[in-house]
């Protein structure tokens, strides 16, 4: 049985007491490690707690841990229905044919890779983006005051996107028929924040769920195009951005399906963040 924690790396050294004071070195001696930390504190790790890490690449791990998991837990895998409707939308199991390729994988951390699985050692990364769960905490802090990632979730939900982003209707009255944009649809990202009058009665919770929305709809959109081009239709949403983030699993969803007209479906794991971990501790035996 695999037990999951998670700390925030500016908690290493919080990290390192706690070790040291249950005699964590005393049983170990070499640690696998992965992602941009396994380099950046591999001599913290030595100095410290005298433990070497064996460093795994990290899109490699990640790729290892998620075919390993969905091979092994039939439960592992949903999407969601009716997911515009609040009242009624729920998550659904799906069946992931882990062994049918091509599919794509999105992580969304940090930041964001995008990458294409042809084979259980065939990848490649495909493209990117800055925009990831970095940057919505990063606007959360400048523009709420908030300090964590569960506070910005927690402001999200209880926010409006619309007080703070203009809709096609807000500039055209209505939906733009001729070029099949519905009038509920974002036209510009934060535009409302032009007007000194909005600004004053816009609320924490309407700048958080903005952020969120349009952070989320980026990486939708991002990730649609390549599937595209490559006939792809299943798509692979992970990452820590999406731990305890119902509201953007939903918002990806509904991008990938509306954007796609239906032909490609976006899927979500229940152990979104932890595959690279998984795949690490998977290379012991390589």
């Amino acid at each position: 049985m695999l037990h999951f924690i998670r700390f925030p790396t500016d908690e290493i050294n919080n990290f390192f007491d706690t070790s040291k004071k249950i005699g964590m070195a005393d049983s170990l001696s070499t640690v696998c490690a992965t992602g941009g930390g396994a380099n950046k504190f591999k001599d913290n790790f030595k100095n410290e707690l005298n433990i070497k890490l064996r460093q795994c690449d990290e899109l490699a791990s990640l790729i290892r841990g998620l075919l390993f998991t969905v091979a092994s837990n039939n439960n592992e895998c949903y999407v969601w229905s009716r997911r515009t409707e609040d009242e009624q939308c729920s998550t659904q199991e799906y069946t992931f044919q882990y062994n049918k390729y091509p599919f794509m994988v999105v992580n969304i951390g940090t930041g964001v890779s995008i990458l294409i699985v042809y084979g259980p050692n065939n990848y490649k990364r495909i493209t990117g983006s800055g925009m990831g769960g970095g940057t919505f905490l990063g606007l959360c802090s400048l523009l709420t005051g908030c300090d964590t990632f569960d506070e910005a979730i927690e402001l999200a939900a209880n926010g409006d996107n619309f007080k703070v982003d203009k809709s096609v209707q807000d500039i055209c009255g209505g939906s733009y028929s001729e070029i099949g944009m519905p009038g509920e649809e974002i036209a510009s990202c934060f535009a409302h924040m032009n007007s000194k009058e909005k600004r004053a009665k816009v609320s924490k919770e309407d700048l958080a769920r903005s952020s969120l929305v349009n952070i989320a709809n980026e990486t939708a959109e991002k990730a649609r195009i390549p599937a595209l081009y490559e006939k792809i239709d299943r798509v692979c949403f992970v990452g820590n951005f999406l731990r305890g983030n119902p509201i953007a699993t939903k918002l990806l969803s509904h991008a990938m399906d509306k954007r796609s007209n239906g032909s490609q479906k976006a899927i979500f794991l229940k152990h979104e963040g932890y595959f690279s971990a998984i795949g690490c501790l998977l290379s012991i035996d390589e």
